[in-house]
């Protein structure tokens, strides 16, 4: 149980920090969601799983091949947490950009999330890294039905998030104001370095 404590955390910290991201998922959310409300951002999120949950198992099943070579956890390993190093400076360096972000409204919610997730290179790169990273620790301590637990500690974000964000946008809220998300996202950005500094540490001890 502590085995799975700890790995939930893992998961649900790093992935917070893709999830909440700025970008055109979530630019399109506040849009859709301004008319459409948590409706909406569910169907946004719907849209996205559509797109992660192939993604997540074909990766699984690159890490069960790629298992047979002795170097392979030390190089995703090091790709992982040089990747986390990356997003952290990229995230604190977009929150501060203070640019708008715009969005095309032409399709539907659920088409826009399939659409935004399977172009979004940084949505790619994050999971042949990261996240196959995190594919790799799962699988090592579950087999192939950690890809399931996996895909359910970070799936569930991404609804949570997304329907949250469609609804407080449908309301004009005020509670996630900018000063607030900025040092919401400080903090993920801190915690993308402190687990890039284990995923190292996995391979020096």
């Amino acid at each position: 149980m502590s085995q799975l404590l700890e790995f939930s955390v893992l998961v649900i910290v790093i992935s917070a920090s893709g999830v909440m991201a700025p970008g055109p998922l979530f630019a399109a959310n506040i849009a859709y969601g301004l008319r459409g409300g948590v409706k909406s951002g569910i169907k946004m999120a719907i849209g996205h799983t559509i797109v992660e949950l192939p993604l997540v198992i074909l990766l699984g099943i690159g890490v069960f091949s790629l298992e047979l070579f002795p170097e392979f956890r030390t190089i995703i390993s090091v790709f992982g947490a040089i990747t986390l190093f990356v997003f952290a400076a990229m995230q604190i360096k977009t929150i501060f950009r203070n640019k708008e972000s715009t969005t095309n409204l032409k399709q539907g919610p659920l088409v826009s999330g399939i659409i935004l997730s399977a172009l979004n290179p940084f949505f790619i790169i994050w999971w042949l890294t990261i996240g196959f990273k995190l594919i790799s620790d799962a699988m090592l301590i579950w087999a192939f039905s950690g890809i399931l637990i996996l895909f359910i500690l970070h799936i569930w974000m991404d609804f949570a998030w997304l329907g949250a964000i469609s609804y407080l946008a449908s309301k004009s809220s005020k509670i996630l104001s900018n000063k607030n998300y900025k040092i919401i996202m400080i903090g993920l950005s801190v915690m993308l370095v402190y687990f890039g500094i284990t995923f190292l540490e996995d391979i020096l001890y």
